[in-house]
């Protein structure tokens, strides 16, 4: 039987004696062991090489020019602010009191027919200015001018009688004279004659009463002002008790405002009405357009609980009439006037935790935030009680960007370009 011999149970004597830096396995058969030496040099030269590369980088960036590196902010002065600017002045101030107000006319006639009959003609136009006197329209006249002849038949046929009774009557006087006739004829006859006297004006009455009838047939104005419109046409007939008149007429020059205030401006009013006539103000609806001047004429004898309001009631000579009846309008008080008061335009009045201020700019173009008591506005004036002097200049657009102490740079209101268009297309 034959036998395997491991190697290593056979191995020559020459394989004893291994070379330096070889290693014999087993299983893996050799391996150099010189591998991990070289191995580590060549790590370690890489490593060198990174570190001069890095000092090569640093050096390289620190010699860059300065002004590429983030340096620490310098002490550069920033840019001015712009703003919009304008000065303090002084001017006579009017203190107004704003309500609402309802145009009423000074008169108002309803036009009815004053007595029964056809409506023969209408002659107006619907919206017509016509005068006192004019005639608007006619009813039928031939009935009333029926009855004023009848009357006055009956007077002349009175007036006949009168005159042979009172010629008996001189017959009897002269009888009793003569002894020819006795007293109580006389008495009467007188009495006869007494009673057609009586007729007569009795007649004369019946005459006047079937003028004024027939006058009512023609209807006419009884006052200057516009007609409105047609109610009734010709050819209806009219009765006195009639509920719809033929037009209306109302007189528009002058015409009156009543308005309403709040019951806290009753002594203000009441004052302004002891040194004087009161200017009253109508604006249109929109407080754009003055639509007329007038004065104030009272103030209602109660106020209005419900609402806390006095009523006033103002006239307007609307020679123009652009005020008409019914209109809704806003209405101005003038109660008081400032004489120089020092004003500033309303957008330069601030408002913090502490009350009013404005911001200032000084003569070195530095804004300073001050303090300011304001009193009224009026159409866009502030009305400054102390805080500030004439001539300074205050910021009117533009404060959110301001701080104590900022320098500015600024435009007056007037060199804006808004303000510029703003005159092209004023009229």
């Amino acid at each position: 039987m034959q036998r395997h011999v491991k190697q290593s149970e056979t191995k020559p004597a020459t394989e004893l004696k291994r070379p330096v830096g070889l290693v014999v396995d087993d299983e893996l058969g050799e391996r150099d062991d010189t591998v991990e030496p070289r191995r580590k040099r060549s790590t370690f030269a890489w490593l060198i090489g990174l570190v001069v590369l890095g000092i090569g980088v640093a050096l390289v960036v620190d010699r860059q020019p300065q002004q590429e590196t983030p340096t620490a902010p310098t002490a550069k002065q920033a840019p001015p602010v712009p703003v919009t600017v304008a000065e303090v002045g002084t001017q006579d101030v009017p203190i107004y009191f704003d309500g609402l107000g309802t145009v009423q006319a000074s008169n108002t006639v309803a036009i009815h027919s004053q007595v029964d009959g056809k409506l023969q003609s209408v002659n107006f136009v619907e919206g017509q200015r016509v005068k006192a006197g004019d005639v608007l329209a006619i009813v039928d006249p031939r009935p009333f001018q029926a009855a004023l002849d009848q009357t006055k038949a009956k007077k002349a046929q009175d007036e006949a009688q009168l005159v042979s009774d009172a010629k008996d009557l001189a017959r009897f006087q002269d009888l009793v004279k003569k002894g020819a006739g006795t007293q109580q004829a006389v008495d009467q006859q007188q009495a006869k004659v007494d009673a057609l006297k009586a007729t007569i004006a009795a007649d004369q009455a019946g005459i006047e009463n079937a003028e004024t009838q027939l006058s009512y047939a023609t209807i006419t104005a009884p006052i200057s002002g516009h007609v409105g419109f047609r109610q009734v046409d010709a050819g209806n007939i009219v009765h006195v008790n009639d509920q719809t008149p033929i037009t209306m007429l109302t007189n528009l020059t002058p015409t009156m405002v009543v308005f309403t205030l709040p019951q806290r401006d009753l002594v203000s009013v009441q004052d302004a009405m002891a040194k004087g006539e009161v200017t009253v103000i109508a604006m249109d609806q929109d407080n754009v357009h003055e639509l007329g001047k007038g004065k104030l004429l009272l103030i209602d004898n109660q106020i209005d609980q419900t609402t806390s309001t006095i009523r006033l009631k103002a006239s307007f000579p609307n020679e123009d009439e652009r005020l008409w009846p019914g209109q809704f309008v806003r209405v101005r008080v003038l109660v008081e006037t400032l004489k120089d008061a020092v004003t500033i335009p309303q957008a330069a009045v601030q408002r913090n935790s502490q009350g009013l201020l404005a911001w200032v700019i000084d003569a070195e173009n530095t804004a300073e935030s001050r303090p300011i008591e304001g009193g009224p506005t009026v159409d866009g004036l502030t009305v400054v009680t102390s805080g500030l002097k004439v001539g300074e200049r205050v910021v009117v657009s533009g404060q959110y960007r301001l701080r104590p102490g900022v320098k500015v740079s600024f435009v007056t209101p007037q060199s804006t370009p808004q303000a510029k268009e703003a005159e092209k297309t004023a009229p």
